[in-house]
Protein backbone atom coordinates (compact mmCIF):
# COMPACT_ATOMS: atom_id res chain seq x y z
CA UNK A 1 0.00 0.00 0.00
CA UNK A 2 1.60 3.26 -0.73
CA UNK A 3 2.32 5.65 1.78
CA UNK A 4 -0.22 8.60 1.84
CA UNK A 5 0.74 11.75 5.12
CA UNK A 6 -3.37 12.31 4.32
CA UNK A 7 -3.93 8.77 5.26
CA UNK A 8 -1.66 8.39 8.22
CA UNK A 9 -3.45 12.00 9.21
CA UNK A 10 -6.82 10.50 9.44
CA UNK A 11 -5.82 7.51 11.70
CA UNK A 12 -3.77 9.08 13.87
CA UNK A 13 -6.53 11.44 14.25
CA UNK A 14 -8.76 9.02 15.05
CA UNK A 15 -6.16 7.18 17.80
CA UNK A 16 -5.64 10.66 19.55
CA UNK A 17 -9.60 11.42 19.46
CA UNK A 18 -10.13 7.31 21.02
CA UNK A 19 -7.02 8.03 23.36
CA UNK A 20 -8.32 11.29 24.87
CA UNK A 21 -11.76 10.17 24.65
CA UNK A 22 -10.50 7.16 27.15
CA UNK A 23 -9.26 9.57 29.43
CA UNK A 24 -12.01 12.07 29.64
CA UNK A 25 -14.92 9.17 30.38
CA UNK A 26 -13.34 7.92 32.94
CA UNK A 27 -10.18 10.19 34.89
CA UNK A 28 -12.20 12.83 35.66
CA UNK A 29 -14.63 10.43 37.68
CA UNK A 30 -11.55 9.09 39.72
CA UNK A 31 -12.48 10.94 43.18
CA UNK A 32 -16.01 8.73 43.15
CA UNK A 33 -14.13 5.80 42.09
CA UNK A 34 -12.46 6.09 45.15
CA UNK A 35 -14.83 6.49 47.30
CA UNK A 36 -17.52 4.49 45.92
CA UNK A 37 -15.33 1.69 44.77
CA UNK A 38 -12.84 1.69 46.93
CA UNK A 39 -13.75 2.53 49.75
CA UNK A 40 -11.95 5.38 50.57
CA UNK A 41 -13.96 8.07 53.07
CA UNK A 42 -11.27 10.12 54.98
CA UNK A 43 -9.02 12.14 53.04
CA UNK A 44 -10.53 11.67 49.66
CA UNK A 45 -9.24 15.11 48.44
CA UNK A 46 -5.75 14.21 49.65
CA UNK A 47 -5.70 10.68 47.68
CA UNK A 48 -7.37 12.06 44.40
CA UNK A 49 -4.49 14.45 43.92
CA UNK A 50 -2.06 12.06 44.77
CA UNK A 51 -3.41 9.39 42.27
CA UNK A 52 -3.47 12.49 39.85
CA UNK A 53 -0.40 13.87 40.35
CA UNK A 54 1.81 10.32 40.27
CA UNK A 55 0.88 9.77 36.91
CA UNK A 56 1.88 13.18 35.65
CA UNK A 57 5.37 13.12 37.57
CA UNK A 58 6.09 9.56 36.27
CA UNK A 59 5.42 10.32 32.74
CA UNK A 60 7.76 13.98 32.78
CA UNK A 61 10.60 11.83 34.26
CA UNK A 62 10.23 9.11 31.99
CA UNK A 63 9.24 10.48 28.69
CA UNK A 64 13.00 11.78 27.65
CA UNK A 65 14.21 8.13 28.01
CA UNK A 66 11.22 7.10 25.21
CA UNK A 67 12.66 10.15 23.13
CA UNK A 68 15.85 8.35 22.67
CA UNK A 69 14.20 4.77 21.78
CA UNK A 70 12.08 6.25 19.64
CA UNK A 71 14.96 7.64 17.21
CA UNK A 72 16.41 4.55 17.67
CA UNK A 73 13.90 2.28 16.64
CA UNK A 74 11.40 4.45 15.24
CA UNK A 75 8.04 6.21 16.45
CA UNK A 76 5.38 4.31 15.58
CA UNK A 77 6.90 1.41 17.27
CA UNK A 78 6.77 3.53 20.55
CA UNK A 79 3.43 4.86 19.57
CA UNK A 80 2.03 0.73 19.07
CA UNK A 81 4.06 0.05 22.36
CA UNK A 82 2.46 3.22 24.72
CA UNK A 83 -1.40 2.08 23.06
CA UNK A 84 -1.11 -2.00 24.47
CA UNK A 85 0.56 -0.42 28.21
CA UNK A 86 -1.81 2.40 28.43
CA UNK A 87 -5.09 -0.28 27.14
CA UNK A 88 -3.49 -2.51 29.89
CA UNK A 89 -3.53 -0.05 32.54
CA UNK A 90 -7.08 1.00 31.87
CA UNK A 91 -7.91 -2.74 32.23
CA UNK A 92 -6.29 -3.03 35.30
CA UNK A 93 -7.88 0.11 36.80
CA UNK A 94 -11.31 -1.68 35.94
CA UNK A 95 -9.76 -5.00 38.34
CA UNK A 96 -7.76 -2.90 41.08
CA UNK A 97 -9.57 -3.57 44.48
CA UNK A 98 -7.84 -1.49 46.62
CA UNK A 99 -6.27 2.73 46.30
CA UNK A 100 -2.72 1.19 46.79
CA UNK A 101 -3.35 -1.13 43.63
CA UNK A 102 -4.68 1.89 42.08
CA UNK A 103 -1.59 4.28 43.22
CA UNK A 104 0.53 1.51 42.27
CA UNK A 105 -1.46 1.14 38.15
CA UNK A 106 -1.42 4.92 37.93
CA UNK A 107 2.87 4.94 38.02
CA UNK A 108 2.27 2.20 35.40
CA UNK A 109 0.90 4.20 33.27
CA UNK A 110 2.67 7.02 33.45
CA UNK A 111 5.97 4.86 33.06
CA UNK A 112 5.02 3.55 30.12
CA UNK A 113 1.85 5.56 28.22
CA UNK A 114 3.15 8.58 25.62
CA UNK A 115 0.68 7.46 22.47
CA UNK A 116 -0.36 11.21 21.82
CA UNK A 117 3.21 12.40 21.83
CA UNK A 118 4.40 9.65 19.54
CA UNK A 119 1.43 10.27 17.61
CA UNK A 120 2.50 13.88 17.04
CA UNK A 121 6.22 13.57 16.69
CA UNK A 122 4.59 10.77 13.84
CA UNK A 123 2.78 13.58 12.05
CA UNK A 124 5.66 16.03 12.23
CA UNK A 125 7.94 13.78 10.80
CA UNK A 126 5.96 12.50 8.17
CA UNK A 127 4.37 15.53 6.82
CA UNK A 128 5.24 17.58 3.61
CA UNK A 129 6.32 20.21 5.22
CA UNK A 130 4.14 22.86 3.66
CA UNK A 131 1.24 20.89 5.43
CA UNK A 132 2.77 20.70 8.77
CA UNK A 133 1.25 23.38 10.51
CA UNK A 134 -2.09 22.59 8.85
CA UNK A 135 -1.48 19.01 10.18
CA UNK A 136 -0.83 19.38 13.64
CA UNK A 137 -3.79 22.31 14.02
CA UNK A 138 -5.81 19.23 12.90
CA UNK A 139 -4.44 16.99 15.60
CA UNK A 140 -4.97 19.87 18.05
CA UNK A 141 -8.68 19.08 17.09
CA UNK A 142 -8.88 15.55 18.10
CA UNK A 143 -8.20 16.21 21.72
CA UNK A 144 -10.75 19.35 22.07
CA UNK A 145 -13.34 17.12 20.33
CA UNK A 146 -12.73 14.50 23.36
CA UNK A 147 -13.01 17.37 25.88
CA UNK A 148 -15.86 18.53 24.45
CA UNK A 149 -17.84 14.47 24.04
CA UNK A 150 -16.38 12.70 27.00
CA UNK A 151 -17.45 13.70 29.81
CA UNK A 152 -20.87 13.50 28.34
CA UNK A 153 -20.21 9.92 28.00
CA UNK A 154 -18.37 8.77 31.58
CA UNK A 155 -20.94 10.67 32.99
CA UNK A 156 -23.70 8.67 31.30
CA UNK A 157 -21.71 5.34 31.53
CA UNK A 158 -20.90 6.24 35.54
CA UNK A 159 -24.21 6.63 36.03
CA UNK A 160 -25.94 3.49 34.21
CA UNK A 161 -23.58 1.38 34.62
CA UNK A 162 -20.56 2.35 37.29
CA UNK A 163 -17.53 3.96 37.76
CA UNK A 164 -15.76 0.87 37.50
CA UNK A 165 -17.11 0.25 33.72
CA UNK A 166 -15.89 3.59 32.86
CA UNK A 167 -12.29 2.40 32.66
CA UNK A 168 -13.32 -0.79 30.94
CA UNK A 169 -14.89 1.27 28.18
CA UNK A 170 -11.56 3.44 28.05
CA UNK A 171 -9.34 0.42 27.93
CA UNK A 172 -11.30 -1.14 24.61
CA UNK A 173 -11.03 2.44 23.20
CA UNK A 174 -7.08 2.53 23.83
CA UNK A 175 -7.45 -0.99 22.24
CA UNK A 176 -9.36 -0.11 19.49
CA UNK A 177 -6.81 3.07 18.61
CA UNK A 178 -3.85 0.68 18.72
CA UNK A 179 -5.11 -1.60 16.36
CA UNK A 180 -6.25 0.91 13.82
CA UNK A 181 -2.32 2.04 13.87
CA UNK A 182 -1.10 -0.96 13.74
CA UNK A 183 -3.02 -1.83 10.55
CA UNK A 184 -2.41 1.81 8.75
CA UNK A 185 -0.06 3.85 10.07
CA UNK A 186 2.96 4.06 8.15
CA UNK A 187 6.64 5.39 8.91
CA UNK A 188 8.52 5.68 5.58
CA UNK A 189 10.88 8.62 6.77
CA UNK A 190 12.33 7.12 9.36
CA UNK A 191 15.94 4.91 8.41
CA UNK A 192 16.74 2.52 11.11
CA UNK A 193 20.49 1.39 9.88
CA UNK A 194 21.19 5.13 10.25
CA UNK A 195 19.35 5.92 13.40
CA UNK A 196 22.11 5.61 16.90
CA UNK A 197 20.33 6.22 20.28
CA UNK A 198 22.10 8.19 23.06
CA UNK A 199 21.55 8.86 26.78
CA UNK A 200 19.37 10.58 28.30
CA UNK A 201 22.01 13.18 29.56
CA UNK A 202 23.25 13.48 26.41
CA UNK A 203 19.81 14.53 25.05
CA UNK A 204 18.98 17.07 27.37
CA UNK A 205 22.39 18.26 26.53
CA UNK A 206 22.30 18.64 23.35
CA UNK A 207 18.76 20.36 23.76
CA UNK A 208 20.37 22.85 26.06
CA UNK A 209 22.19 24.31 23.17
CA UNK A 210 19.46 24.96 20.93
CA UNK A 211 17.64 28.02 22.01
CA UNK A 212 14.66 27.91 20.05
CA UNK A 213 13.68 24.75 21.55
CA UNK A 214 14.67 25.55 24.91
CA UNK A 215 12.34 28.94 24.95
CA UNK A 216 9.77 26.76 23.32
CA UNK A 217 9.49 24.13 26.13
CA UNK A 218 9.21 26.82 28.71
CA UNK A 219 6.39 28.54 26.79
CA UNK A 220 4.59 24.70 26.89
CA UNK A 221 5.63 24.45 30.48
CA UNK A 222 4.03 27.96 31.31
CA UNK A 223 1.01 27.88 29.27
CA UNK A 224 0.37 23.92 30.81
CA UNK A 225 0.59 25.34 33.82
CA UNK A 226 -1.80 28.54 33.30
CA UNK A 227 -4.26 26.08 32.04
CA UNK A 228 -4.35 23.79 35.10
CA UNK A 229 -4.36 26.52 37.82
CA UNK A 230 -7.72 27.42 36.45
CA UNK A 231 -9.73 24.38 35.68
CA UNK A 232 -9.94 22.82 38.75
CA UNK A 233 -11.54 26.40 39.82
CA UNK A 234 -14.21 26.61 37.27
CA UNK A 235 -16.59 25.05 38.26
CA UNK A 236 -16.37 26.96 42.25
CA UNK A 237 -16.52 29.89 40.29
CA UNK A 238 -19.72 28.95 38.28
CA UNK A 239 -21.30 28.82 41.75
CA UNK A 240 -19.96 32.03 42.70
CA UNK A 241 -21.67 33.20 39.37
CA UNK A 242 -25.56 32.23 40.51
CA UNK A 243 -25.44 28.59 39.60
CA UNK A 244 -27.22 26.35 42.01
CA UNK A 245 -25.22 23.48 43.46
CA UNK A 246 -27.21 20.88 41.50
CA UNK A 247 -26.60 22.77 38.13
CA UNK A 248 -23.05 23.37 38.57
CA UNK A 249 -21.67 20.48 37.07
CA UNK A 250 -23.75 21.08 34.04
CA UNK A 251 -22.66 24.90 33.30
CA UNK A 252 -18.99 24.11 34.22
CA UNK A 253 -19.21 21.35 31.41
CA UNK A 254 -20.42 23.48 28.68
CA UNK A 255 -18.18 26.35 29.58
CA UNK A 256 -15.57 23.66 29.31
CA UNK A 257 -17.04 22.48 25.93
CA UNK A 258 -17.25 26.50 25.01
CA UNK A 259 -13.26 26.37 24.51
CA UNK A 260 -12.63 22.94 23.27
CA UNK A 261 -15.43 24.06 20.28
CA UNK A 262 -13.47 27.10 19.65
CA UNK A 263 -10.56 24.93 19.19
CA UNK A 264 -12.09 22.70 17.10
CA UNK A 265 -13.31 25.45 14.96
CA UNK A 266 -10.06 27.43 14.77
CA UNK A 267 -7.17 25.42 15.39
CA UNK A 268 -7.15 24.55 11.53
CA UNK A 269 -7.14 28.18 10.66
CA UNK A 270 -4.11 29.10 13.12
CA UNK A 271 -2.30 26.13 11.34
CA UNK A 272 -2.57 27.29 7.89
CA UNK A 273 -2.36 31.03 9.21
CA UNK A 274 1.20 29.64 10.56
CA UNK A 275 2.71 28.29 7.47
CA UNK A 276 2.05 31.31 6.04
CA UNK A 277 2.97 34.12 8.55
CA UNK A 278 5.36 32.20 10.63
CA UNK A 279 4.67 29.97 13.84
CA UNK A 280 6.46 32.46 16.61
CA UNK A 281 3.68 35.30 15.30
CA UNK A 282 0.79 32.93 15.39
CA UNK A 283 2.08 32.10 19.30
CA UNK A 284 2.26 35.74 19.94
CA UNK A 285 -1.42 35.98 18.83
CA UNK A 286 -2.80 32.83 20.37
CA UNK A 287 -0.86 34.24 24.04
CA UNK A 288 -1.47 37.38 23.43
CA UNK A 289 -5.60 36.90 23.54
CA UNK A 290 -5.11 34.12 25.73
CA UNK A 291 -3.84 36.77 28.08
CA UNK A 292 -6.60 39.66 27.73
CA UNK A 293 -9.20 37.20 27.72
CA UNK A 294 -8.05 36.08 30.82
CA UNK A 295 -8.17 39.69 32.17
CA UNK A 296 -11.10 40.21 30.84
CA UNK A 297 -13.14 37.21 32.60
CA UNK A 298 -13.14 39.21 36.24
CA UNK A 299 -15.04 41.73 34.39
CA UNK A 300 -18.46 39.43 33.73
CA UNK A 301 -20.50 38.46 36.51
CA UNK A 302 -23.12 36.12 34.75
CA UNK A 303 -23.11 32.58 33.56
CA UNK A 304 -23.60 33.96 30.31
CA UNK A 305 -21.06 36.50 29.70
CA UNK A 306 -18.48 34.35 31.19
CA UNK A 307 -19.22 30.92 28.77
CA UNK A 308 -19.05 33.61 25.69
CA UNK A 309 -15.77 35.05 26.67
CA UNK A 310 -14.43 31.76 27.25
CA UNK A 311 -15.28 30.56 23.68
CA UNK A 312 -13.54 34.12 22.32
CA UNK A 313 -10.56 32.77 24.72
CA UNK A 314 -10.32 29.42 22.93
CA UNK A 315 -10.82 31.09 19.31
CA UNK A 316 -7.03 32.81 19.84
CA UNK A 317 -5.45 29.83 22.55
CA UNK A 318 -6.11 27.45 20.11
CA UNK A 319 -3.41 28.44 17.93
CA UNK A 320 -0.70 28.14 21.08
CA UNK A 321 -0.26 24.51 20.91
CA UNK A 322 -0.23 23.04 17.41
CA UNK A 323 2.20 26.64 16.62
CA UNK A 324 4.25 25.51 19.35
CA UNK A 325 4.39 21.63 18.11
CA UNK A 326 5.19 23.18 14.58
CA UNK A 327 7.67 25.41 15.40
CA UNK A 328 9.17 22.60 17.59
CA UNK A 329 9.39 20.49 14.18
CA UNK A 330 11.04 23.28 12.30
CA UNK A 331 13.83 23.80 14.72
CA UNK A 332 14.82 20.56 15.65
CA UNK A 333 16.47 17.56 12.99
CA UNK A 334 14.35 15.00 12.12
CA UNK A 335 17.03 13.05 13.79
CA UNK A 336 16.11 14.13 17.12
CA UNK A 337 12.66 14.82 16.54
CA UNK A 338 11.16 12.37 18.92
CA UNK A 339 13.62 13.45 21.93
CA UNK A 340 12.56 17.12 21.42
CA UNK A 341 9.00 16.10 21.40
CA UNK A 342 9.81 13.71 24.62
CA UNK A 343 11.20 16.72 26.44
CA UNK A 344 7.70 18.78 25.15
CA UNK A 345 5.95 16.01 26.68
CA UNK A 346 7.66 16.37 29.71
CA UNK A 347 7.28 19.96 30.39
CA UNK A 348 3.57 20.33 29.36
CA UNK A 349 3.48 17.04 32.33
CA UNK A 350 5.17 19.29 34.97
CA UNK A 351 2.72 22.05 33.82
CA UNK A 352 -0.11 19.21 34.63
CA UNK A 353 1.16 19.10 38.00
CA UNK A 354 1.77 22.17 39.54
CA UNK A 355 -1.03 23.97 37.40
CA UNK A 356 -3.60 22.40 40.04
CA UNK A 357 -1.33 23.21 43.15
CA UNK A 358 -0.53 26.73 42.20
CA UNK A 359 -4.53 27.61 41.55
CA UNK A 360 -5.72 25.42 44.76
CA UNK A 361 -2.94 27.46 47.09
CA UNK A 362 -4.08 31.01 44.69
CA UNK A 363 -7.58 30.50 45.49
CA UNK A 364 -6.85 29.79 48.73
CA UNK A 365 -5.48 32.84 49.50
CA UNK A 366 -7.28 35.32 47.27
CA UNK A 367 -10.18 35.68 45.14
CA UNK A 368 -10.71 33.41 41.76
CA UNK A 369 -10.93 36.57 39.84
CA UNK A 370 -7.43 37.84 40.86
CA UNK A 371 -6.68 34.28 40.17
CA UNK A 372 -7.67 35.14 36.09
CA UNK A 373 -5.96 38.14 36.79
CA UNK A 374 -2.73 36.74 37.50
CA UNK A 375 -3.38 34.26 34.57
CA UNK A 376 -4.06 36.93 32.52
CA UNK A 377 -0.62 39.12 33.09
CA UNK A 378 1.24 35.59 33.04
CA UNK A 379 0.16 34.78 29.56
CA UNK A 380 0.93 38.78 28.77
CA UNK A 381 4.19 38.90 29.84
CA UNK A 382 5.06 35.66 27.98
CA UNK A 383 4.16 37.60 24.68
CA UNK A 384 5.82 39.93 25.29
CA UNK A 385 8.88 38.61 26.51
CA UNK A 386 8.73 36.73 22.82
CA UNK A 387 8.82 40.64 21.36
CA UNK A 388 12.44 41.31 23.32
CA UNK A 389 14.72 40.29 21.51
CA UNK A 390 17.19 38.05 24.10
CA UNK A 391 13.81 35.87 24.32
CA UNK A 392 12.37 36.27 20.50
CA UNK A 393 12.08 32.72 18.60
CA UNK A 394 14.87 33.12 15.62
CA UNK A 395 14.19 32.29 12.13
CA UNK A 396 13.62 28.23 11.37
CA UNK A 397 16.71 28.30 9.61
CA UNK A 398 18.72 28.83 12.96
CA UNK A 399 19.41 26.26 15.15
CA UNK A 400 18.06 22.58 13.63
CA UNK A 401 21.28 21.73 13.00
CA UNK A 402 22.47 22.10 16.47
CA UNK A 403 20.92 18.89 17.89
CA UNK A 404 22.15 16.56 15.12
CA UNK A 405 24.77 15.03 16.48
CA UNK A 406 24.02 14.27 20.35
Amino acid sequence: MAYSWKRNLFVLWIGTFLVSMAYSVSIPFMSIFLQDDLGVKGHLEAWTGTVFAVTFLASSLIAPFWGSIADKYGRRPMMLRAGICLSASYFLYFLVQNPYELFAVRILEGSLAGYIPSAIALVATNTPEKHVGYALGIMSTASAAASVTGPLLGGVVSHVVGTRDTFFLAGSMVLVAFLIALIWVKEPSFNKSEAKRSSVAKDLKAAATNRNLMIALFIVFVTSTSIMILEPLLTIYVLKLGSSESSASLYAGIIFSAVGIATLIAAPRWGRIGSGIGYEKVLFIGLLGGGIGNLLQILFHNLIGFGALRFVYGLFFAGVFPALNAFIAQHTDPSFRSRAFSLNQSANQLGLLLGPLLGGFLAAQISIPVVFAINGGLLLLLALLLKIPRFSLLPASANVKQTTHS
